[in-house]
């Protein structure tokens, strides 16, 4: 076209695909527009729960009834005290819930967004974000089980509980990585969220959420260290009922952490071009 500018954006040279500023200015642009993803995000909670009487809270109920039953059971199965068990199974359930939840709706960060995708257009990340906006608030409704835990026990954590802010941030980075991640490699492939979703049933299990790491026995319990979903979800139970977490558990959720943005980028630099074709 003449007179147009080597960078506008209606430019394109196969030669020089440019497919790592492209995505870089997508990711930095979605960032600047995080108001725009908190709002569908809200839109879609206020749409899922339309006519319900307690909305999200309905998930605060459900999660609050199997906390109690589950540390009245289990406490009684491990020959626990439940003032010591409860507040543990308390944040590691909503902890779990969260990240469970955030990686089933990974999968469909974007396919859920296709009318959007094929009409306007906006950063991917917008959607990215949207994803990540939408379980976080949903999350929080959980958040006064742990005071009411707390206060009926009586086990209050102390100063090291401020630690339990940058395994937030942790879980955080990794929910933004996956629902990139996730959300193009099913767009590509839709036979892969039943796969995720017997992946995260097993963990559930693998992983100490309703179990204690010391009931492994000495030895053995050093090697969850190697269980990305234990280390990422020790990072904020640890600091608020275990008095804080193990280095090596920091040290391998951030490796985990870099490695799984690293894969995120990596595949998005590669592919993004073709997300719009996918969906």
């Amino acid at each position: 076209m003449p007179g147009a500018r080597p960078e506008a954006l209606y430019v394109f040279d196969a030669r020089v695909p440019r497919r790592r500023a492209a995505a870089l200015g997508d990711i930095a642009t979605g960032v600047r527009r995080w108001r725009l993803s908190f709002a569908l995000a809200a839109l879609d909670i206020r749409n899922r729960y339309r006519g319900s009487v307690l909305g999200p809270f309905w998930l605060t109920l459900s999660n609050a009834v199997m906390i109690v039953g589950l540390g009245l059971l289990y406490s009684s199965l491990f020959k626990m005290s439940l003032a010591d068990y409860l507040p543990f199974i308390a944040v590691s359930l909503i902890t779990w819930n969260t990240i469970n939840a955030v990686v089933g709706d990974a999968c469909t960060s974007l396919t859920s967004a296709e009318g959007i995708i094929r009409q306007l257009p906006l950063p991917y990340t917008v959607h990215v974000l949207r994803c990540v906006w939408r379980n976080a608030v949903i999350a929080a409704h959980s958040l006064p089980i742990i005071l009411a835990v707390f206060a009926v026990t009586g086990v209050w954590p102390g100063w090291e509980a401020l630690w339990a802010l940058p395994g937030l941030a942790l879980i955080g980075i990794n929910a933004c990585a996956l629902a990139l991640f996730l959300g193009m490699l099913c767009a590509r492939f839709r036979d892969i969220p039943p796969i995720v979703g017997s992946v995260m049933q097993l963990a559930f299990f693998l992983s100490p959420v309703l179990w204690k790491p010391e009931l492994l026995g000495p030895g053995k319990a050093e090697w969850l260290v190697l269980n990305p979903f234990y280390v990422v979800m020790e990072t904020v139970r640890g600091p608020l009922v275990e008095g804080g977490a193990s280095a090596a558990v920091w040290v391998s959720a951030c490796l985990f952490t870099a490695a799984t943005a690293g894969l995120a980028l990596g595949f998005f630099i590669r592919f993004r071009g073709r997300i719009a074709f996918w969906v």
